[in-house]
């Protein structure tokens, strides 16, 4: 075992032995680490790959599309999948004068609306890298990866 994984290990044993004692967002972070680690055949723990995946877009619809797209192609090459999550989505709203000169009472107001949702892929193959690499996904959607 390498000794960053010991360390979060013996660190998540201790939040779990004073939890009332610590901050509630300090233990929150380390029980989140924790569950990133996975027992082996050995018995020593060894940790878990992971992909997340944040689409944002305008439109719903090519969206959920692309959510999908990326579901079919992550669990056709065999990777345990969780999501697509509906995020909160943004919403940008703009107040303008009707009139350019006069009339300050008359507005109007125009909003727009980002939709977000998350993908979490869990233990990924080299294959379900490349076939995600190879994905052709509608513009209007913005992908963000972190491994």
């Amino acid at each position: 075992m390498r000794s960053a994984q010991i360390f979060v290990v013996a660190l998540t044993q201790k939040v779990a032995a004073h939890q009332a004692a610590l901050p509630q967002w300090w233990v929150g972070n380390f029980c989140r680490a924790s569950h990133l680690l996975k027992k082996t055949q050995g018995g020593n723990l060894m940790a878990s790959q992971q992909i997340r995946i944040r689409l944002k877009s305008y439109e719903h619809g090519i969206l959920d599309e692309s959510a999908a797209k990326i579901v079919a192609t992550a669990k056709r090459t065999g990777a345990e999948i969780s999501g697509p999550v509906p995020l909160p989505t943004e919403r940008t709203l703009f107040t303008v004068l009707r009139s350019p000169h006069k009339n300050k009472d008359s507005r109007e107001q125009f909003e727009m609306r980002t939709h977000k949702r998350l993908i979490d892929i869990l233990n990924p193959t080299p294959k379900t890298v490349d076939s995600l690499m190879k994905l052709d996904l509608p513009s209007g959607v913005d992908i963000e990866i972190k491994l």
